[in-house]
Parts: structure tokens; sequence; C-alpha cells
């Protein structure tokens, strides 16, 4: 029948399903799971598949790719692979692994893929990061100078750590890293600092307790926590650290200074390991894939002070790592010491020996050095490392000899008394002010006629009493960031009177 013998109610209908027409074919890249094992699965029939592309498996289950082989790809599953079985149809998304990311995630604790674990409700944001990131060039970055104050005396007058800085907090178990990382967390209160907890591996109540803890210190306002437990699979503690790094990013390009701690990567590279040994990839050294020292490396380069030009923002890292048996030599406390811009190395003999922070002096190093410290710091706490690490060689030849020389029973005498004065309780973060004033102290021999049992006592009453009587002086020493001859004659005054009384006290 020929168009114009139908009526012309019939041709205009036509006409305007032909013109509303709108094709509905989609190309989807498909293919089939080979296998599945431990959180990880085999696919066959995506071979143009990218690195960290997500991944929809039948039942709402997602993945990413990890390891893309000429026959096959790698993926790792995030949710529950017990789901899925050999056969099922695989799509690829064509999206890359990001996470969620805004100011909303402040004082919130969330998983790797940013969900909320804290039951506060869910968090709206609609920005998101990529978790795998280039790291900004050198071009972009200026150079680390400005303190990142830890409120921990050990740490800021001999190891100091920069905003930008890689500083990594290495030691046993049980030594404390922690307890530094989350007494950092609670003194970046007054700095302005914002801080992200990256937790791998940990058991859950632990994780809870250092929630807990910066709860009751009023640090979690301006912190993030990133929690994947020991219980989570595998997939979610290696992808802790990026996703943590990623919330951190965030507001690093809003120009802010942040704070990101990684507690541990020692339990990340067991994670990685995990899921590389499952994909069958060649292991080396300690079981590891050869690819681990590019695992670290690419997280920690994240790390850095950018120049103002591109914000003037600065992502600071702090590593934790922990030994066997102090043993620094180990494959993954190697390459992350290698990595980082120093170490803090806690030793266990000086912690069940009474000193806390546990920190090794002639081991801890940081290699930004007195460009991070203030003048004032820079000025009292110049010698105070090598002092030290020499009183600790001393100590132990006095050990062995009962005739000792006047000078080397003074410089005994004194590092036993500095030794008194770096020990710190937890949760109680020194300002950077008292900090100079008690280490100035120190130094001067002021301390020298005190016994060694009461330095603990003259600091506390010590820093009371010049609050009282000299109110300058602490102000002045945090404004001017200098030990001015203004400032230490008034010192010289207070540290005199104050003697009398205590003496007598």
């Amino acid at each position: 029948m020929k168009h114009q013998d139908l009526p012309k109610q019939i041709a205009a209908e036509l006409a305007k399903k032909i013109t509303g027409f709108e094709s509905r074919l989609q190309a989807k890249r498909i293919g089939t799971i080979a296998q599945v094992a431990d959180g990880v699965v085999t696919i066959g029939g995506l071979p143009q598949v990218r690195y960290l592309e997500l991944i929809s498996f039948p039942h709402g289950v997602m993945g990413v790719a990890v390891n893309l082989a000429e026959e096959a790809v790698g993926a790792i599953v995030l949710g529950d692979y017990l789901k899925l079985m050999e056969g099922d149809e695989v799509r690829s998304t064509g999206q890359l692994l990001s996470v969620p990311v805004g100011e909303a995630f402040l004082g919130r604790v969330v998983s790797p893929l940013g969900e909320p674990l804290d039951g506060k409700g869910p968090i709206s944001t609609n920005k998101s990061y990529p978790m795998e990131k280039i790291a900004p060039g050198v071009t972009k970055r200026r150079s680390v100078d400005t303190p990142l104050q830890t409120g921990i005396k050990a740490i800021d007058a001999m190891i100091p750590i920069g905003r930008g800085q890689r500083e990594l907090i290495i030691g046993d178990r049980n030594t404390g890293k922690t307890a530094i990382a989350v007494d950092t967390i609670i003194n970046q209160k007054k700095e302005g600092v914002i801080c992200i907890y990256v937790a791998i591996g940990q058991k859950t109540s632990r994780i809870a307790q250092v929630v807990g803890d910066l709860t009751r210190h009023k640090a979690m306002e301006h912190t993030v926590v990133v929690a994947a437990s020991a219980g989570d699979p595998a997939a979610f503690q290696y992808l802790a650290p990026y996703a943590g790094c990623a919330i951190g990013e965030y507001f690093m390009d809003q120009g802010k200074d942040v704070l990101v701690i990684y507690d541990d990567l020692s339990k990340h590279a067991w994670a990685y390991r995990q899921i590389s040994l499952v994909l069958k990839r060649p292991s080396g050294r300690e079981a590891y894939p050869g690819d681990v020292f590019y695992l670290h490396s690419r997280l920690l380069e994240r790390a850095c002070r950018l120049d103002e030009e591109y914000g003037g923002g600065s992502l600071t890292a702090l590593p934790i790592i922990e030994t066997l048996a102090g043993d620094l030599s180990a494959y993954i406390p190697t390459n992350v010491i290698s990595i980082t811009d120093g170490q803090i190395f806690l030793e266990s003999d000086l912690f069940y020996a009474g000193q806390r922070p546990a920190v090794n002096v002639g081991l801890s190093v940081s290699r930004v050095g007195g460009n991070a410290q203030i003048k004032a710091m820079k000025k009292v706490a110049g010698n105070l490392r090598l002092d030290l690490a020499q009183y600790r060689d001393l100590a132990a030849f006095a050990q062995f000899s009962s005739d000792l020389d006047e000078t080397t029973r003074k410089q005994i005498d004194r590092g036993a008394r500095m030794m008194e004065i770096l020990k710190q309780e937890q949760y109680a973060p020194v300002p950077v002010a008292k900090q100079v004033v008690i280490v100035w102290a120190g130094v001067s021999g002021h301390l020298d006629d005190v016994p060694v049992a009461r330095v603990t006592q003259f600091e506390h009453d010590f820093l009371d009493f010049l609050e009282t009587s000299h109110p300058k002086a602490l102000p002045m020493i945090a404004k001017e960031k200098m030990v001015t001859p203004e400032v230490e004659k008034m010192l010289v005054e207070a540290v005199g009177e104050f003697k009398k009384s205590f003496k007598n006290g």
C-alpha cells in the first residue's frame, strides 16, 4: 500500500513516532567471573578496563580493578564477595575509584569508601576526589619551614616536624606510637590544623578507644577518622590510607594545613601482600610483591607544602610502622625510612624504664631539622640532641667505672635531669612557649642543683610561678618566637626567685 493511500491521521501519528524515536542501544563492556577467592576476583573478557576502574558485579556489589594481565583482570571486591559465583556477569563502569570529600566529614568516623560508621546519619556532600593521584611536582611545592607543633617536648625540641613533612613514627608493639599521634591531634586544636586519623587493621575496640580519647579532649571537631578494622576485608585495609589522603587533599586544596596519620602501614603492607598472593603475583623478599615499595612511596609523596600560587595548603604525613624486636633493618621499615624525611624511634627499653615518650635520641632524626623550629626553640635546644646522645653513652660507660672525673660526672648529672624534663604524661600537650622555658632552664644549668626526683615538680611549679610573677614572659616568647635579652633577663630573675621558695618547700 502506497503512502498517499494511508489516512492522514495514521500518517501524522507515524511521523510523530519516527521523529520522537530514541535509540536505547548502549555499548557495555561485559566480562565473566573466572574465579572468586578471599575477596579477590579474576575476570575474563574485560580487555579495555583501566587500573582502579570501578567494576559492577551482580547483587549490587562493586569492585575495583587492580591487576591488569593479558588474559585476565584481577579485582578486589568492595563488599560481600560470598554473594558472587564463577560465571557471573561483570560490567566495567568507566569510573575511577573515588571517595566523597567535604567539610561535612569533620568530626565523623567513616569507612574507606566514605560511608559513615558512627551512627550519626548520612554525610551530605556532592564532591569526590580520586583515591589515587599523582603527587604535586617540584614546581608546585615550596620548602618546609613552618613548624607543626606536636606539644611533645622531646619531639618539638629535638626532632621537629614541619608542615608538609613526612615523619615516620617507628617502634615495637606497645611503645606509645599511637599515643604520640593522638597527643599531636589534640595539640592541633589551637594550631588550626585539620587532622585525618587512618586506622588500618586495628581492633574495633582500639579504634573506638582512640575516637573516645579525641572526643573527650574536644579534638574530634577538627578530625576525620577513616577506619578499616582487623575484621574488615583486606581490600578495605588496602584502600584506607589512600582514602584518608584524598580527604586530606581536599582540605589542602582549600589552602588549609592538614595532618594525616597512617596507623599503621605495616598492616597496610600485610593486606596488600594478601591480595597480591591471592592474585598469584610473583612474591619477593618476605613474600611481599615486588612493587611494595611503590605502594608506600606513591602514598607518602602526596604529602607536601604547596606554593602560594597553588593555594599554599600543606599535607603533613605521620606514617606509623611496627617493628619486631626493634629490627629497623626489616623489609618494610627500611622501605618507609628511605621514603620519609626522618623518623621518631620509640624504644622498648626506654618505655619500660619509665621514659615516656620513649624516644631514642640517637636513632631518631628529622631531615628538615631546625628549619621547622621557632628561633627560640632552635636557640635553647640547639645542642640538646648531641648532649643527650653523649649522656646515654657516658651513662652506659659509668656503670662499669666508679672513678669518674668531675666533668664527666657533671655531664651525666645534667643529662639525667634533661631526660627527666622530656618525660611527659599522655593527653597533656605543652604549648611551645612553656617548652622553650623549661628546656632553657635545663640547658642553662638552673636544674643542676635540683634532685632528679623533684625535676618534674620543679617544672610544673616554676611554670605556674612564671605565669603569676612574670606574666609577660610566656606571651612574649609566643609572639616574638625568640628569647630576646629582655625575656632572658625576666627568666633569670624568675628562676632565682622561685628556687628560694622551692628549696624551702
